[in-house]
Parts: C-alpha cells; sequence; structure tokens
C-alpha cells in the first residue's frame, strides 16, 4: 500500500460505490462526515492508551470496549462511504445495556458535570463531545439525500455520546474524584 497516489491532489478522490473513473469533490457533505467519525476514532484511539489496564467493567476490560466502539466507527464510515455495511441492531443493544450496567454503579446526578478529573476521563469527555458532532454529520449526511444511512448506524452514533458520558463518570468515580456542577458564575 502506497502512502500516496497524487490522485486527489485537485480535491477530488473515489468512493466504495462510485464507478470506475468517477471522482467526487472533496467539499462533499460525505466527507465532512467520514472527516469527523475519522476524527472521533483517532480520539477513541488516544482514549485507549490512556485507559488504566485495570479499568474494565464486568468481564470485559475498557480497552477492549474502546476497541468495540472503535470497529463500530469504521463500519458506519464505509456505510457512508458507500459500502453495503451498517451497525448490527445487536450491537446497539449490548452498549445500551453497558449503559445502564455502569449507571448503577454511580451516583445519580442532576445537573450538569463540569468535565475533566483525571487524564482518562477528560479524554473520554472529548470522545463524547467528538461523537456529538460526528452524529450531527451523518444525521445531515443522511438527511441530505446524498447517501442513505441505516437506522441502526444512526442510533449507534446517537448512544455513543451517552457511552462515553458514563465512561467519562466511571473513571472519575473510581478514582475518587468528586463531579463537580457548573457554578453558572456571572463575575468571570
Amino acid at each position: 500500500m502506497v502512502f500516496f497516489t497524487g490522485k486527489g491532489d485537485k480535491g477530488t478522490t473515489k468512493l466504495f460505490d462510485t464507478s470506475s473513473g468517477t471522482r467526487v469533490l472533496k467539499s462533499s457533505p460525505i466527507f465532512e462526515c467520514l472527516g469527523q467519525l475519522d476524527e472521533l476514532n483517532t480520539v477513541v484511539g488516544w482514549c485507549k492508551v490512556a485507559c488504566p489496564d485495570d479499568f474494565s467493567f464486568g468481564e470485559r476490560s475498557g480497552k477492549d470496549i474502546l476497541h468495540d466502539v472503535q470497529d463500530h466507527i469504521f463500519t458506519i464510515q464505509a456505510e457512508a462511504a458507500g459500502a453495503p455495511k451498517s451497525v448490527p441492531q445487536s450491537s446497539i443493544e449490548k452498549m445500551s445495556t453497558l449503559i445502564n450496567e455502569i449507571e448503577k454503579e454511580l451516583p445519580e446526578i442532576k445537573t450538569f458535570l463540569v468535565p475533566g478529573g483525571t487524564e482518562f476521563s477528560a479524554r473520554l469527555d472529548i470522545a463524547r463531545a467528538l461523537s456529538r458532532r460526528a452524529e450531527r454529520r451523518l444525521v445531515t449526511l443522511h438527511e441530505s439525500g446524498e447517501r442513505s444511512i441505516s437506522e441502526s448506524s444512526r442510533a449507534y452514533a446517537n448512544r455513543l455520546s451517552s457511552l462515553f458520558y458514563a465512561l467519562t463518570r466511571l473513571a472519575n468515580h473510581r478514582a475518587g474524584i468528586v463531579e463537580k456542577p457548573p457554578a453558572y458564575r456571572d463575575d468571570a
């Protein structure tokens, strides 16, 4: 595999479903979506390398959970690029179950929380924010009619920010970090 071909130097590229020789402008909403998903996947990898070896939930390590997320982001990227792929409904159900189980370990909250706490939780907060932006781009792409994104992939993208939020809170909770709500100060 070569690192570059030079074929995209004029602002066009190919997708899974483009016919032979057909090029697509890189300014297309498809590439905005793909770029946001790529950025998210990169940050999830950054979270994974910061994940403590002893951070796990049930029988799954945090690193395994994050690796599964990365695999699913690749699936969504492939779908957005025109491949006949989508996230299976069972993956959404597994993620929802995981989020609900994590929530049982955490103290109840009734307000927003200031991001931060540990290095790992701060990275997860970045992933949470990026996942929301990637989801917006995915929905925009679907609504534009330029790509039909499966309901299951859109649901997975929607649920992903909740998973990152749950993991962020769990990381802080296990580290003994006291979560703090914003002060909403007007003297800043």
